[in-house]
């Protein structure tokens, strides 16, 4: 990965981020609103002028993370969350007819994992979780040393996986505290830190879902390590406990000695995620 510049673009519902990677670390970074309700060619040109400001000759690739479903061969983006006119559109071979460099776009879950094996704690191992805690409940796979997506991009939809009264998403995300416990995830959080025991409580019992989640998950793939990530992931201290007393009852407790539960570490984490596509297709 050394002695390549690649850019690395984090296209949320909101906003955009654009940021140049060489050895490893952002050196240039580039955030703008974009028009979240305006039309599909305005949001393109928005994106095309986000990538100008920082693109130049070095550059040997783009990668491109949407919170989407992308059609990862052709690069078509589908319905993305907050920009009503991004329905379908062919943004791989748009970005490359503008800056003559190939490009590669994938979801936000996928840039996570792969954004973690190549620049953060997945670097030692083959098979890998990246699970994001966040305003859902997002994760991508990476298995045998590999990105693995599916045949639709769909894999690694745990949160959709049903649960209880509804799916895993709705109790191992902030929506658990929203449709749970009408408050917020932030509003908890303030009060675990001043040793509330409400809620220090309802972390525990979000600890217990999670754990519940990991075992599916481990079931499903059996990872080498789950990486957490996500605005959750930063209470994991207050959690953490139930979430390993949920994972005591696991039927094989070999696989859980051997697995691997960290948070991620990572700065800029969706930007080096959407520039490591590059190196995972280049490989």
């Amino acid at each position: 990965m050394e002695d390549k510049t690649i850019i690395g673009v984090d296209l949320g519902g909101t906003n955009i981020r654009v940021g140049k990677i060489y050895n490893d670390k952002v050196t240039d970074l580039y955030t703008r609103q974009i028009s979240s309700t305006g039309i599909e060619q305005k949001v393109i040109d928005e994106i095309i002028t986000s990538i100008k400001k920082i693109f130049n000759n070095s550059i040997l690739g783009i990668g491109v993370g949407v919170p989407s479903v992308v059609d990862v061969e052709k690069g078509i983006v589908y319905d993305v969350q907050n920009i009503p006119a991004f329905r379908k559109v062919y943004l791989k071979d748009i970005l490359e007819k503008e800056f003559k460099v190939p490009v590669y776009i994938n979801n936000d879950a996928n840039c996570f994992v792969v954004g973690e094996k190549y620049f953060g704690a997945g670097k030692n191992y083959k098979d890998i979780v990246g699970l994001i805690l966040g305003t859902g409940l997002g994760s991508g796979i990476y298995t045998n040393d590999k990105l693995y997506m599916g045949a639709n991009c769909g894999a690694g939809e745990f949160g959709m996986i049903s649960y209880k009264d509804s799916n895993y998403e709705d109790y191992c995300c902030g929506q658990f505290f929203i449709k749970k416990n009408n408050t917020t995830g932030e509003d908890i959080y303030r009060k675990a830190v001043n040793g509330d025991n409400d809620a220090l409580e309802i972390f525990n019992e979000f600890g217990y879902h999670v754990g519940n989640a990991i075992s599916a998950i481990v079931l499903s793939v059996d990872p080498e390590i789950i990486i957490l990530g996500g605005s959750v992931s930063k209470a994991y201290d207050y959690f953490k406990n139930s979430l390993n007393m949920a994972l005591d009852t696991f039927p094989y407790q070999n696989s859980i000695k051997r697995l691997k539960i960290v948070v991620s570490k990572l700065k800029q984490v969706s930007i080096l995620g959407a520039a490591a596509l590059y190196f995972e297709n280049k490989k």
